[in-house]
C-alpha cells in the first residue's frame, strides 16, 4: 500500500530522520485539537498499569498501545502531542467532559454502554477475561461457581469488574464486600501476592504478562471475545476516518506485527 511520504521516505521514518518522533508537537493546552504548523495536533490519554499494553518502565510510558498509536497517528495528517496519563475510569471525563484529551489508548473494550458516550476506531485487538490466582496456593479454581467465599479484585471501570459484578457479586457466590477495586492492576495484582485478596480477573494478555513476572497463574479464561479500540469524541468524524486509515496501514506494511511482536513475542 502507498504511504504517506515526505519526500521519499514514510511520514513515520522521516520523524525518526529528523530527529522528533511521533509524540511531537506539545499543545500547550491539553486536547482542543491545536494546530502545530499546519498540522492538527491531538493529545493522547492512557492509563499505566495495564501492562504489555501501557506501563510505566524506568519512569518512560512504553507500551504496545503507544507504539501503536504513535505508528497510527505518524501515518496521518495529524500530530501527537504529549501523553497524559488518568486512572482508567478518568479517561472517558477527560476526553468528553474536560476535553483534556483527543483520543484513549488504554485497552478499552468497545461496548454499547461506552458507545453511549464516546466513538471508536476500528478494533485492533481481541482479548477474553483470565483470572488470576497465587501460584501454588490453595484456591485454584476451574468456574465462577467455586469462587464462594473468596475475596477478588479487578482494576475499576473495566471488563475484568464488569465480570465480578455480573458471574459472582449479581449471582450471590461473593458477597459486595469480598470484591476490591483499585485504580490500576498492578495494585490489584500485588493485593494477590501478599495474600489479601485471592483472586484477579483481567484481560487474559495482561494476565500471562503478570504470570510470566511475579508469583502468579492463570486459572481458567472466560471467553468474552472483547475488542479494543482508540476512543474519540463522538461526532469527530474525520479523526475517526484518518485513525481507521493509519491503523490499516500499519497493518498491511508490517508495522503491526512488528510491534505486536515486540510486545508480545513472535508465534
Amino acid at each position: 500500500m502507498t504511504r504517506r511520504t515526505q519526500g521519499d521516505v514514510s511520514r513515520r521514518t522521516y520523524l525518526k530522520l529528523t530527529g522528533g518522533s511521533a509524540a511531537v508537537g506539545l499543545t500547550g493546552l491539553a486536547g482542543c485539537l491545536g494546530e502545530s504548523e499546519g498540522s492538527m495536533t491531538i493529545t493522547p490519554g492512557t492509563a499505566p498499569g495495564f501492562p504489555p499494553f501501557e506501563m510505566r518502565r524506568d519512569g518512560e510510558l512504553v507500551g504496545f498501545d503507544i507504539d501503536l498509536l504513535e505508528a497510527v497517528v505518524a501515518e496521518t495528517d495529524y500530530e501527537l502531542g504529549e501523553w497524559a496519563t488518568f486512572d482508567f475510569d478518568g479517561l472517558i471525563p477527560a476526553l468528553t467532559q474536560n476535553e483534556e484529551i483527543d483520543v484513549i489508548a488504554a485497552a478499552m473494550t468497545i461496548n454499547e454502554e461506552r458507545r453511549q458516550t464516546i466513538a471508536f476506531s476500528d478494533p485492533y485487538w481481541e482479548s477474553d477475561q483470565a483470572i488470576l490466582v497465587r501460584e501454588g496456593g490453595d484456591f485454584q479454581p476451574s468456574g465462577w461457581a467455586d469462587f464462594e467465599g473468596v475475596r477478588v479484585g479487578a482494576q475499576s471501570g473495566t471488563t475484568g469488574a464488569d465480570q465480578v459484578q455480573s458471574n459472582l457479586v449479581g449471582e450471590g457466590i461473593i458477597p459486595e464486600s469480598n470484591f476490591s477495586t483499585y485504580d490500576s492492576y498492578v495494585l490489584a495484582v500485588e493485593d494477590l501476592v501478599n495474600g489479601n485478596i485471592d483472586a484477579v480477573v483481567v484481560d487474559n494478555p495482561v494476565a500471562e504478562t503478570f504470570a510470566a513476572n511475579r508469583d502468579v497463574t492463570v486459572a481458567f479464561v472466560e471467553e468474552t471475545g472483547e475488542r479494543f479500540g482508540f476512543g474519540l469524541r463522538q461526532g469527530e468524524s474525520e479523526l475517526q476516518s484518518a485513525l481507521n486509515d493509519g491503523l490499516a496501514t500499519v497493518r498491511d506494511d508490517g508495522t503491526y506485527q512488528e510491534i505486536t511482536n515486540t510486545w508480545f513475542g513472535q508465534e
